[in-house]
C-alpha cells in the first residue's frame, strides 16, 4: 500500500480497489497499533480509531490536502503511482 504522506509518528497510506471499486474515495491513517479509515469527501472517519489529538492532526491534514487525495485515489485506480503529499509542519 503506497504511503501517500508522514507526520507526527502519523502514516497515511491508500490502497488501489482493482478488483473491487466499490468504495467511496478514502485512505488510512496509521499511529503506533492504531489504523483509522477516512472518506475524503467529505473529511470524516469511516471506521477504526485514533487517539483524539492524532485524529485532530488527521483530519486537519486531510482538509488541507483533500484535491491531493482525490487526485491520489484516481491515479491508483489508474495503476498509476500516487504523488507524495507534504505533510503537516
Amino acid at each position: 500500500m503506497p504511503e501517500l504522506s508522514r507526520f507526527f509518528g502519523i502514516i497515511i497510506r491508500m490502497y488501489a480497489e482493482f478488483d473491487a471499486p466499490h468504495h467511496a474515495p478514502h485512505f488510512h491513517a496509521y499511529h503506533q497499533n492504531e489504523v483509522a479509515v477516512y472518506s475524503i469527501e467529505p473529511v470524516d472517519m469511516l471506521s477504526g480509531t485514533l487517539p483524539k489529538r492524532q485524529r485532530r492532526l488527521v483530519e486537519a491534514w486531510a482538509e488541507l490536502h483533500q484535491v491531493e487525495l482525490l487526485a491520489a485515489w484516481e491515479r491508483l485506480q489508474a495503476s498509476q503511482p500516487p504523488l507524495p503529499i507534504e505533510p503537516l509542519k
